[in-house]
């Protein structure tokens, strides 16, 4: 819509200063000839706009203008209070400001704006981390996150998980990634990632670094989980799958892909595993809704286990704390003498 376009290009010249009708078109998606009219408008509005020609022209606002309209939408109110992560930003020391944030947007909204915005915040709750983890101690989180913002340089222990465990590392940080509830930092030299709840140590260094200008923080944690799947998924197991058993993560993808059902109803597929030990462990929980028919040494080993559990249940039932007998449907009830 030409009216949010007129308050896109306001705030684009308001937050970023001097910019061409090709950067704006650029920034827009329009053509540069559609700026020019939207820039015509803005002008006829009374919004004191200046185009300077030349090489280093631009169009740009006049120099202490600022304009209080937000030109936020329904869907972007939303997406504001939706994506104030307080734990996060507690765990950064910015708690008290995101809140003092929140609350002048929310008063500068136009009333049904407020209102959805209190209903977004009403009705979501962000929680990253999994169930069955206790959260990561971060004592050096701060730190790390004040290095990122002053590009200072940070001396560090850190714990890896081959020998030598316990290395000394010089860190140039780049960023900082939350992914599933736990820190990471991207330093040079390489870049290369590292948990931020494995520094034994640190050290907050005086020497500066300068960032690369071509960095891009998403681009790298992309690529990065790209190449840590690949190098993590790198066997094969073909396995029949029984009617409505589904693994997860990337094994469904390769169900839903390459799955073939078969006449009695199973489904035939190659899934990727880390290891055989991995998958050990992964098709055991999966009971007998799968049958691993290779490798031979991992279908050997499910079988082992198979073996050793059918001989360790085989025999006699052991009775239940309170010394009753189990049934099939669990510890058989017997009358009391009160006639229950």
């Amino acid at each position: 819509m030409k009216s949010s376009r007129l308050v896109s290009i306001l705030l684009l010249l308001q937050t970023r200063g001097r910019m061409t009708a090709a950067q704006l078109a650029e920034e827009l998606e329009v053509s540069a000839r559609t700026v020019y009219r939207d820039i015509e408008a803005l002008s006829a509005a009374g919004v004191p706009l200046y185009g300077d020609a030349g090489h280093a022209g631009g169009y740009r606002l006049l120099d202490g203008y600022r304009t209080r309209l937000t030109g936020l939408t329904t869907g972007e109110a939303e997406a504001l209070f939706l994506a104030g992560a307080p734990g996060p930003a507690a765990e950064l020391g910015l708690g008290p400001v995101l809140a003092a944030a929140q609350l002048k947007v929310r008063a500068a909204l136009p009333a049904e704006l407020r209102a959805h915005a209190d209903r977004i915040s009403g009705r979501f709750h962000l929680d990253a981390p999994g169930w069955y983890a206790d959260a990561d101690e971060v004592p050096h989180l701060a730190a790390v996150a004040d290095a990122v913002w002053r590009s200072r340089v940070l001396r560090v222990r850190y714990r890896r998980w081959r020998e030598p465990t316990d290395v000394e590392r010089r860190l140039e940080p780049y960023g900082l990634v939350l992914k599933a509830g736990r820190w990471y930092v991207v330093a040079a030299p390489g870049p290369r990632t590292y948990r931020v709840d494995q520094i034994l140590r640190l050290t907050t260094c005086e020497e500066e670094f300068s960032r690369p200008d071509d960095f891009d923080l998403g681009a790298y944690w992309t690529a990065y989980q790209r190449d840590f799947h690949d190098r993590l998924y790198r066997g094969e197991a073909v396995v029949r799958l029984a009617p409505g058993a589904l693994p997860t993560g990337p094994a469904a993808a390769a169900v839903r892909a390459r799955g073939r059902v078969q006449p009695d109803g199973w489904t035939l597929v190659t899934l990727p595993i880390e290891s055989v030990e991995h998958a050990h462990g992964e098709f055991l929980r999966m009971g007998s809704d799968v049958e691993v028919l290779g490798p031979p040494e991992l279908r050997e080993r499910i079988a082992r286990t198979a073996a050793e559990l059918a001989e360790r249940y085989g025999g006699s039932r052991a009775a239940p704390a309170g010394g009753r007998p189990w049934t099939r449907d669990g510890p058989r009830r017997t009358a009391s003498c009160t006639g229950e």
